[in-house]
């Protein structure tokens, strides 16, 4: 089991039971920590596993009682660090997860060197004095806000995946479209597609990626409707891509739909995560309320 209170970002400490009896090192960190090939390899190179604090090899066999620790040192990333507005939620010793604001890139890019949540993290775990790499688990649009994952450790980010491909992690998000949806709530399940490998806007066609997405009413406008989707598969744009599909575009979604006079982006906000945490296995729900300007549109859309 997890040892409490022994835990650290870059540290794994866990006790051996007596299912671990006889088992080796390796098997032991595999199967019951879920620790990658990739990770694995590291560990063994710069010689990072330890049995009642002595380094063994992977042949080593586990007794009942036996204290493993495992240490992932990594150099830091090296985002340059901006004191910008970092908005966290929720913090254990393996994640961090942000409620981002819209208009910030996630992750720098040829056109957005900084400024970043990126470089937003480094500013923080510079003064934290926490030595981890910053990795995303999930990515927002520029203009997408709401809740974004980054993992403190390899460790973390791999089993984060790992649930985000066999769909054990839940994503819900608040949509305000244009035009009023009839059906009160449906499942799309419409293959997306990116027409050429520089192309920014993805398309609804069968030689795509199989993309799953459920969507359900909350309220009605005259022109407009307000929907929570929850999302099944993870796709590049994939909320978006599959409301234009249907003649719901986001509305202010200049790529897919068009510009608008009540908002500035595209309405769309990832309002809700839940998911395992990596070492602890136990269930992590996180929220997000709506932030200013799409309160302001839902006032807007009422009065209209």
């Amino acid at each position: 089991m997890i040892l409490e209170g022994k835990q650290k970002e870059d540290v794994i400490v866990y006790e051996a039971s007596k299912d671990d009896d006889q088992c080796s090192i390796k098997d032991v960190l595999r199967k019951k920590l879920n620790i990658s090939s990739r990770l694995l390899t590291k560990l063994k190179k710069n010689k990072s596993i330890f049995i009642n604090n002595s380094y063994v090899k992977y042949h080593q066999l586990v007794s009942n009682g036996d204290i493993i620790k495992v240490v992932m040192t990594e150099k830091p990333s090296q985002f340059e660090a901006e004191d910008i507005p970092f908005n966290i939620v929720y913090e254990d010793v393996d994640v961090i997860i942000v409620d981002k604001q819209p208009g910030i890139v996630t992750h720098p890019t040829k056109s957005h060197f900084t400024g970043t949540i990126a470089n937003a993290a480094q500013y923080y775990l510079d003064k934290k004095a926490m030595n981890c790499r910053i990795r995303f688990v999930n990515r927002l649009d520029m203009d997408t806000s709401g809740l974004l994952i980054i993992a403190k450790n390899p460790y973390t980010h791999h089993v984060l995946s790992e649930q985000m491909k066999e769909d054990q992690v839940e994503k819900r998000y608040i949509a305000f479209v244009e035009g009023v949806i009839e059906n009160d709530w449906d499942t799309i399940n419409e293959a997306i597609y990116r027409p050429t490998d520089d192309a920014v806007k993805r398309v609804v066609d069968p030689r795509g990626q199989q993309s799953i997405t459920k969507y359900k009413v909350l309220e009605r406008y005259r022109n407009a409707t307000l929907i929570e989707v929850q999302l099944l598969t993870g796709r590049t744009h994939q909320i978006r891509v599959h409301m234009h599909h249907l003649g719901h575009p986001l509305i202010g979604d200049h790529l897919y739909g068009q510009t608008s006079d009540l908002i500035n982006r595209q309405a769309l906000h990832a309002n809700y995560l839940k998911f395992l945490q990596p070492r602890y296995r136990e269930a992590v729900e996180v929220k997000a309320s709506l932030p200013k300007d799409l309160i302001e549109l839902q006032e807007k859309l009422r009065k209209s």
